[in-house]
This record gives structure tokens, sequence and C-alpha cells, in this order.
């Protein structure tokens, strides 16, 4: 049996404040260029570049963006530090929530009126996903399961789908 976290590492047209200057909302199709792009994207655990929980070309992180966000899949490693402080603060339910490191490369700007602006985000250079216990974005999530069987078949359709993407082929 496989130890998975999956969840929603981002999700479209949901406000956050980011900082207490601006409101910020996702549009969908944000991700789509940078996920065809660039087939190397990490998951890792609370933004920290030193805790690698998975990798799109190693074939132990799934990403995919459907109509509610950028959706994820990953498979970490129980024996090591950081896979086993994942699998165990999300199962608990002490991590439930996600964010992601990125840079803007297309952008909207709304008046707030009384309110605060509208940063409404188009396009992005998506570098990591992160599993946080304070993510930016509340509706985020991250749970936890146990894949039934010994896991090959998921393995080997991750890893194809992770090819075909590579290659520009949506699965």
């Amino acid at each position: 049996m496989a130890e998975r976290i999956s969840g929603y590492a981002a999700k479209f047209r949901s406000e956050t404040t980011i900082a207490g200057e601006f409101r910020e909302m996702l549009s969908p199709g944000c991700f789509a260029r940078t996920l065809r792009d660039n087939p190397d994207v990490v998951m890792l655990l609370d933004h920290d570049s030193g805790r690698v929980l998975g990798r799109t070309t190693a074939s132990t992180l799934f990403l995919r963006e459907d109509s509610t966000g950028l959706w994820f899949d990953l498979d970490p490693d129980p024996t090591t530090p950081s896979g086993m402080e994942a699998i165990g603060t999300v199962r608990r339910g002490d991590i439930r929530g996600c964010s992601f490191g990125f840079r803007v490369r297309s952008e909207e700007w709304q008046d707030g009126g009384n309110r605060l602006p509208l940063r409404i985000i188009k396009d992005v250079d998506l570098a990591e996903v992160t599993l946080t216990g304070f993510p930016a974005y509340s509706d985020t999530s991250a749970t936890f399961r146990v894949a039934t069987g010994n896991g090959a078949a998921e393995r080997v359709k991750t890893k194809v789908e992770a090819a075909m993407k590579a290659r520009g082929i949506t699965p």
C-alpha cells in the first residue's frame, strides 16, 4: 500500500488579502503554460528548498490544472525525515493547506472602490508547490490517503502522464 498526499495547491476565483495591501485572485488557466513548458516542478515542505518531498520529473509529484485549480498528487518518501514529517502532519490534520512559489508573467489590476485593489493573476512561472500550515489561500487542501493494492498501476499511470505532459500532450 502506498501512502499519498493530494489536494489543491491553488484554487481559481478565490480571493485572499496579501500583506494587508491588496486582494489577489487566480484566473483559470494561469498555470497551463508553465505546466506545459516547465516539466520540472518540486513540492516542498513550508517553502523550504532543503525539504523536497517530490518532483514532477521524478514522477513522485503529479500536477494538473482543472476547472477548480491546481491539483496535485504526491508520493512522499516515508524513509526520509521530510517525507515522514509530511505524512505525519497531513495525516493528523496539522497541515491541511498549500501554497506555491511563482513569478507573475501576466496580471490585471482592478480598482477596489471602497475595498483594497484586486490583482488577478493570468499567467505564472511556477517553481514549486508546498505543504504549509499557513496558506495564503485558505481554501487550498492537502489530504492523506493510503492507495490500495501495490500501487504499481498508479505509479505507471503517473509516470506515463508526466511523460505525455512533458511532450505537450494533455492526458
